[in-house]
């Protein structure tokens, strides 16, 4: 092709120019290939952290009411929903830890170690012991063990809010990724939960979920909601418990937006000037070229060639240089880590290859409406 075999020949004669070029839009394709990883890995880890281990759409009694009976019915209502991936039905109830002549409220959540593990993996989470929440038994956070200077195998006492109590045996010590967490929160058995409620065996105090996409949880909740073995029940979702979180997560994407759209904008402006400059100095070339019976759109693609040709390489090379940069983050940060998103890299490099080709427009328009005669007689 001609025009093809001109654009590499205009790119090679202004070798410097073109590899400045490149190398600009590799930087840019870089920053955007690191930033848009860096903000979406640091996303995923706050929610792993936030509501990762927690239940993220939640069935409740109903207005009034203190408990639900999990029946064949509402099980099913709840496993209908193909976007809920597991289903535990808890108990949950508060007590008074006394250790000696200290004592701490905690809230406790009541079920097996099997059942509650898809949620809060206290297996995975376990520091020291090894979670087992059968009969008296309960599983304490790492910075309430650490203060009352409790290991795996203690005895403690338990006092419910009815006044009574009863020694229970410290099984493991988890960490619940926060302070506040690992503080306040305990688990038990669903038999002692019974007990402490009051509860029939299928009385529980609440249902609790995990979604498959965490952001669907609305659209399930509402779902749910709308379910008649469900109807005299209250349905909650993550979304609407965490509106300050969602608002700092929405806000750190739009700052990684707009700082995306500057970087993706200083590119396409430096790749328009430096072609229209390019098209300028060639004006001559492509009069005499038009001359010999160049048609105006074979001059024009000319330009959006080289835009191509640089697009292609640059935005190549933009994603190698992404790449290195996430992979030298991750290898300094013993914290914090991420990986390039597969989709977002090749989403950046078409991205970065369509912006040069749209920054071709106006020296490739402009340079099909040169008129060669009035271009020879000028010299």
């Amino acid at each position: 092709m001609l025009d093809l075999s001109i654009a590499v020949r205009f790119l090679r004669a202004s070798l410097v120019q073109s590899i400045l070029i490149a190398v600009g839009i590799a930087i840019g394709i870089g920053v955007q290939v690191f930033l848009g990883s860096l903000i979406m890995g640091l996303q995923e880890d706050l929610i792993d952290q936030t509501i990762g281990h927690r239940s993220q759409v939640t069935v409740l009694p109903g207005e009034g009411a203190e408990s639900l009976r999990y029946t064949d019915a509402v099980k099913s209502a709840i496993a209908a929903e193909k976007e809920i991936v597991t289903q535990v039905p808890v108990r949950e109830f508060s007590a008074i830890l006394k250790v000696g002549e200290t004592t701490r409220p905690l809230r406790f959540t009541g079920g097996s170690v099997n059942e509650l593990e898809p949620i809060y993996a206290l297996g995975e989470r376990a520091v020291s012991g090894t979670p087992s929440l059968t009969g008296h038994e309960i599983v304490l956070g790492k910075d309430l063990a650490d203060e009352l200077q409790l290991s795996p195998g203690d005895t403690v006492t338990l006092v419910l809010p009815d006044g009574t109590d009863f020694k229970v045996t410290m099984t493991a010590v988890v960490d619940l990724g926060s302070a506040a967490a690992n503080s306040a929160v305990g688990f038990a058995s669903a038999t002692m939960g019974a007990g402490a409620l009051d509860l029939e065996d299928d009385e529980y105090t609440a249902v609790e979920t995990q979604v498959d996409k965490v952001f669907d949880s609305v659209a399930i909740a509402e779902n749910l909601a709308a379910d008649d073995a469900l109807a005299d029940l209250t349905v909650t979702e993550w979304q609407s418990e965490n509106q300050d979180l969602l608002a700092a997560l929405q806000a750190q994407s739009s700052s990684s937006y707009t700082i995306q759209f500057f970087v993706l904008l200083a590119v396409a402006l430096g790749i328009a000037s430096t072609l229209a400059i390019s098209a300028a100095q060639k004006t001559r070339q492509i009069g005499i070229l038009k001359a010999m019976g160049m048609r105006d759109r074979q001059a024009g693609r000319i330009f959006l060639w080289q835009a191509a040709i640089l697009g292609l390489a640059g935005a190549g090379a933009g994603v190698l240089v992404g790449v290195i940069l996430i992979v030298g983050f991750s290898s300094q940060s013993a914290d914090f880590s991420f990986a390039p998103k597969v989709g977002f890299t090749a989403l950046s490099f078409v991205i970065g290859v369509g912006v040069a080709l749209l920054s071709s427009l106006i020296p490739s328009r402009r340079t099909s409406r040169v008129d060669p005669i009035e271009v020879i007689q000028g010299g």
